[in-house]
């Protein structure tokens, strides 16, 4: 297995911000899910051009929605047939027609 690069102490540094401001940007996309001033819909639509969305981990993406806790949001991408570690970005068309018509 390959050794990863090397970073000299500012390239970490810059590393290490860009990940904390990604997460803290996935964190406020799903506050605002769980308030409900962001929804599923837009989500998927948004979901190959936005990073934070194409980014954010679908069972994540499911948690933050209203009404909908773990299990049920496992049960849902069960019946569907969407892997625990995808992605938003990498759902295909008829995973996400069916998530919209399941909970959209």
């Amino acid at each position: 297995m390959a050794t990863p690069p090397t970073l000299d102490p500012a390239q970490r540094a810059a590393a290490l911000a860009k990940a904390a401001e990604a997460r803290a940007a996935r964190a406020e996309l799903k506050n605002k899910m769980k308030m409900g001033s962001f929804t599923l819909r837009e989500a998927l639509e948004q979901a190959d051009s936005n990073p934070v969305v194409g980014k954010l981990k679908v069972l994540a993406m499911l948690e933050s929605l209203p009404g909908l806790g773990k299990v049920k949001a496992r049960r849902v991408m069960e019946e569907i047939g969407i892997a625990d570690s995808r992605r938003v970005q990498g759902l295909g068309a008829q995973q996400r027609l069916a998530l919209l018509e399941k909970l959209g």
